[in-house]
C-alpha cells in the first residue's frame, strides 16, 4: 500500500529550479492522488524551458521509486495562466518584504535595518535581511561576519547561493563576495543586475519578513527592486534635523509615485537626542526635534520608534554584536520599533491587496 505522506516526503528531495526550495515547500504540487498502484499529481513548470522539464519529470519519479520501485506515476505538467505576470510569484515563500530607506547616508538606515530584523526574530519571526547597499555594504561588519562567503549550490545547472545565518537571521550582502577595500563601480543594468541575482539566485528559506536594506537617496537600485520582487511596504530612517528631512521626503516620494504605489509603513527617527552617560536625565536634542513627525504626517504613516544618539550602538556594531543581540538598555528601542511595524504590516494586509511588481514604462 502506497503511503500518502512517504509519496510527499520524497518528493521534498526534488528542488524548484526557481527558488531552489523542495517542490513541497514551493508549492509547487497540487491534486496529488493514489489508486491502488498508482500516483498522480500536477506539477507546475511555469517558465521552465523543455530541458528543466524533463529534469524535475524524472526527479520527480525516481524520488517516489525510491521506496515504491513498482509504482505508476502519472505527472501532469501545467503552467500557470498566461495572463497571471508570473513574476509576481518571484519568493512566494517569503510573506512580507519591507524596504527601509533613507534620503541621505549617515542616518543610521543599516543599524535600523539590523536590529529591527533581529527584533523581528527575537518576537518568534522567521526573518532575513539583504544588503542592498552595494557601494557601502556594512552588514557583515555589524553581524561579524567580514570574510565569510555564502556557500553555492548546483540547481539543474544553474549556481544559487545559500545565505548566510548568523544570530538566527539569514543574510546575503555584495560584501560576502568583494574585497573589503575593493571599490565597487557599477551602474545601470549592471546594478539592477546584482540585486536581480541576490534575489532569483538565492535560496531564500521559508520567512515571515524579508528586510532589504537599500542604499541611501533613489536610483536604479530602488527601482529595480520594485519591479522585480512585489515589496510589502517601506520604512523611512531619518534623523531629526531639516536637512535628513528634505532629503527623506524624496526618497518616501518614490515610493508613493503613482506608478510605484508601495505603501509607507512608517518612520524611524534616529539619534533622536543624546543622553550622557553621568547624566542619565538629561536629554540633549543635538539635531533639533520634530523631523521625524514631519515625515510621518507627510507619508500618512506613524512613527515607529525615536531611537537616540548613544555611543553603545555604535560600538555595539562595530564588534559585530547589534544592540538587540547584546541586549542591555538600547534594545527596548528597536523592539518598540519591531512591534509597531508587525502591527503597520498587518493592518496593511488587512486593509489592500498584495503588493504587485512594478510595470514601469519609458516613452
Amino acid at each position: 500500500m502506497i503511503d500518502n505522506n512517504k509519496v510527499v516526503d520524497n518528493l521534498r528531495s526534488v528542488l524548484d529550479p526557481r527558488s531552489g526550495q523542495d517542490i513541497i515547500s514551493a508549492r509547487l504540487i497540487s491534486e496529488l492522488k493514489i489508486e491502488d498502484n498508482k500516483v498522480y499529481f500536477a506539477l507546475d513548470v511555469s517558465g521552465a524551458d523543455s530541458n528543466i522539464k524533463m529534469q524535475l519529470h524524472q526527479a520527480c519519479i525516481e524520488a517516489i521509486q525510491k521506496d515504491y520501485a513498482d509504482v505508476d506515476i502519472h505527472i501532469h505538467m501545467k503552467s500557470a495562466d498566461k495572463s497571471t505576470p508570473a513574476k509576481d510569484s518571484v519568493l512566494p515563500q517569503i510573506k512580507n518584504i519591507i524596504a527601509i530607506g533613507s534620503g541621505k547616508g549617515g542616518v543610521g538606515k543599516s543599524t535600523v535595518s539590523v536590529n529591527t530584523a533581529l527584533a523581528l526574530k527575537e518576537k518568534g519571526f522567521k526573518v532575513g535581511i539583504l544588503d542592498a547597499d552595494i557601494w557601502g555594504p556594512s552588514l557583515p561588519t555589524m553581524l561579524d561576519l567580514k570574510g565569510e562567503r555564502p556557500k553555492v549550490k548546483d540547481v539543474y545547472g544553474k549556481h544559487k547561493l545559500i545565505p548566510i545565518e548568523k544570530y538566527g537571521i539569514h543574510v546575503i550582502s555584495i560584501g560576502f563576495i568583494i574585497e573589503p577595500e575593493q571599490a565597487v563601480v557599477l551602474r545601470g543594468p549592471r546594478l539592477g543586475g546584482v540585486i536581480k541575482q541576490f534575489i532569483n539566485d538565492t535560496i531564500w528559506p521559508d520567512l515571515d519578513y524579508l528586510i532589504i536594506d537599500l542604499p541611501p537617496g533613489t536610483g536604479d537600485i530602488q527601482l529595480t527592486l520594485v519591479q522585480t520582487v512585489p515589496v510589502t511596504g517601506a520604512v523611512i530612517v531619518t534623523t531629526p534635523q531639516e536637512v535628513a528631512v528634505a532629503d527623506a521626503v524624496k526618497a518616501m516620494n518614490m515610493f508613493m509615485i503613482e506608478n510605484i504605489s508601495v505603501p509607507i509603513l512608517g518612520v524611524v527617527e534616529n539619534m533622536s537626542w543624546f543622553t550622557p552617560a553621568e547624566l542619565p536625565d538629561n536629554k540633549y536634542y543635538i539635531f533639533g526635534k520634530g523631523g521625524g513627525k514631519i515625515l510621518a504626517k507627510k507619508s500618512k504613516s506613524m512613527i515607529l520608534g525615536k531611537v537616540p544618539l548613544v555611543t553603545s550602538i555604535r560600538e555595539d556594531s562595530d564588534i559585530g554584536m547589534p544592540s538587540v543581540q547584546k541586549g542591555g538598555e538600547t534594545k527596548e528601542y528597536y523592539m518598540t520599533i519591531a512591534e509597531n511595524l508587525v502591527k503597520q504590516v498587518e493592518l496593511r494586509n488587512e486593509l489592500y491587496e498584495s503588493t504587485k511588481v512594478v510595470e514601469i514604462t519609458t516613452r
